[in-house]
């Protein structure tokens, strides 16, 4: 019985590395398939919290992960070992930008050392985590072949791009499609198979670099957009329009165009990264591409356009950002989420905090935070918060803000996502 058979017929076990975002809705779909699922992580209060029969992330329910764990077909460690026992294994590890903005893989390698140190014959594993093309190939299949096995005979070796949107009501796991690429056409076959059990409908590309591509694509059609419409933003400022109506009514159109808005710059764990990824790999073939460094330097230039409108608004009233009392409303990356990963948010506080600013902010999905510049807590947007401060600032759109009081209690409000609809003459628009 070939590997593909016998993942078909639910005979084997299966491991996912890195329980986050993307890592434990895929374990929890497969093991709600009736696959067994040991789940990886170095996090000690995810590994727990798992076997603890909790969820900690916000798109899967508590009771799924309780049931799963009750019926033996859900656990988590943080020992690697547990490879010696499983016969696929999906790699769902971060991969995030270096300070020079380059491709920072090392959580990708140190996986696939681990990966390698446990190998055995008759395995798929499936890289999952967004990179650049020939990762796979170039990285991997040298570290795993070393062994001594042969991918497509020995093991099974694929790349298949994770799309996940935390919060989207519409489309979760189960129901987005799979692109999936092997090194070989029986390693594509293998995690086909796998899949199958996860999701809905999977789509089989040619080889991994195709499926890594596809993910760079992806993102960097976002990003592009959202940079030309952050320009159009900022041209649109010059010449006193409205951006958002010009939005409204373009969107009208049946074809041909897709609605992006501006912001106060990009966020989250794909956008802001992968499209870097792709213009890096890019360079080493001698091209330059262009159009995605220019997106990425206005998507960048954001943040500091939103602190000079609250310079700006502040100056309408007689007073400057040194000494104004801030509140900021919301620091995750995109609304009702408690992800706030690459936010722009914090570019902002810490621009305004250089500047003499007493900032303070408001988001009932992060509590607190610590970055390299900031710890703070979350205050509660009460009628009297805001009042207190000279200037409310919405960066994150949340449903749970209460938009009527902000606009009835603030004296001054900058709204960088048009989340108040309603004419008023103390609302400065992006």
């Amino acid at each position: 019985m070939s590997l593909a058979e016998k993942i078909r017929a639910k005979k084997v076990r299966s491991a996912v590395i890195g329980l986050g975002y993307v890592g434990l809705p895929l374990a929890v779909e497969l093991a709600k398939a009736g696959i067994e699922v040991v789940g990886i992580d170095l996090d000690k209060s995810k590994v727990d919290a798992i076997n603890n029969k909790k969820s900690y992330i916000q798109d899967v329910p508590t009771s799924e992960v309780a049931g799963l764990v009750s019926k033996g077909l859900l656990s988590a460690t943080t020992a690697y070992s547990a490879l010696m026992n499983v016969d696929t294994i999906n790699i769902c590890v971060p991969t995030p930008l270096r300070k020079t903005k380059e491709p920072d893989i090392s959580y990708i390698v140190k996986s696939a050392e681990q990966i390698a140190r446990y190998l055995k014959k008759g395995q798929l594993i499936i890289l999952e985590s967004t990179t650049y093309p020939g990762t796979t190939d170039e990285v991997l299949l040298p570290m795993f072949e070393a062994r001594g096995l042969k991918a497509g005979k020995d093991f099974y070796l694929a790349f298949s791009p994770e799309r996940v949107d935390p919060a989207n009501k519409a489309f979760k796991t189960r129901n987005i499609p799979k692109v999936v690429g092997g090194v070989t056409p029986a390693c594509t076959e293998s995690a086909r198979a796998l899949y199958e059990h996860a999701v809905d409908t999977v789509h089989p590309v040619s080889s991994t670099r195709v499926a890594e591509t596809v993910k760079l694509l992806e993102n960097t059609f976002r990003a592009v957009n959202i940079g030309l419409v952050n320009e159009l933003a900022l041209m649109c400022d010059k010449m006193d329009i409205n951006v958002w109506e010009v939005i409204d009514a373009a969107k009208t159109k049946p074809f041909g165009f897709i609605a992006f808005y501006p912001g106060p710059g990009l966020g989250g764990h794909c956008i802001p990264i992968d499209p870097l990824y792709l213009s890096w790999k890019a360079r080493s073939y001698g091209f330059e591409a262009r159009l995605i460094e220019l997106a990425a330097q206005i998507n960048s230039a954001m943040p500091e356009h939103v602190i000079t409108k609250i310079s700006e608004a502040l100056n309408t009233r007689e007073k400057s950002i040194k000494g104004s009392r801030i509140l900021v409303l919301g620091v995750a990356y995109k609304k009702n989420v408690s992800d706030y990963r690459e936010s722009p948010a914090f570019e902002v506080m810490e621009g305004l905090v250089r500047r003499g600013a007493q900032v303070s902010y408001a988001d009932p999905f992060v509590p607190s935070f610590i970055n390299t510049h900031l710890k703070m807590k979350a205050v509660k947007p009460t009628p009297e918060a805001l009042k207190k401060a000279d200037c409310v600032v919405i960066i994150t759109d949340h449903d749970a803000f209460d938009y009527q009081a902000v606009v009835k209690n603030a004296r001054l409000i900058v709204d960088t996502r048009n989340a108040i609809k309603s004419p008023s003459g103390k609302v400065v628009k992006l």
